[in-house]
């Protein structure tokens, strides 16, 4: 499910990064998507209609973005927060 996210600050290690959404139904999920993609970031996306422990975990809160598995951001996504996550400044 997950594909790995290099780190594009340089030095060490690479960070697991998921888009959790509803694609299509989701403004602020396309924009997201569209963040994570502008910033170079390899990520999986998940469809949190698939699984019903997700769609009720988040179905308010989508999009949500997990970083290593602890979720860092849901609505809105803090671009500058979300490069000093990643490492690239």
């Amino acid at each position: 499910m997950d594909r790995l996210a290099v780190r594009n600050g340089g030095g060490g290690g690479a960070v697991r990064v998921v888009l959790y959404t509803i694609p299509g139904k989701c403004p602020l999920c396309d924009e997201a998507r569209e963040l994570l993609v502008h910033e170079g970031v390899d990520f999986a996306e998940v469809d949190i209609r698939t699984d019903r422990a997700l769609l009720r975990a988040y179905r308010e809160e989508i999009p949500v973005v997990t970083v290593d598995g602890r979720k860092e951001f849901f609505g809105r996504i803090e671009a500058v927060r979300l490069r000093a996550l990643l490492g690239n400044r």
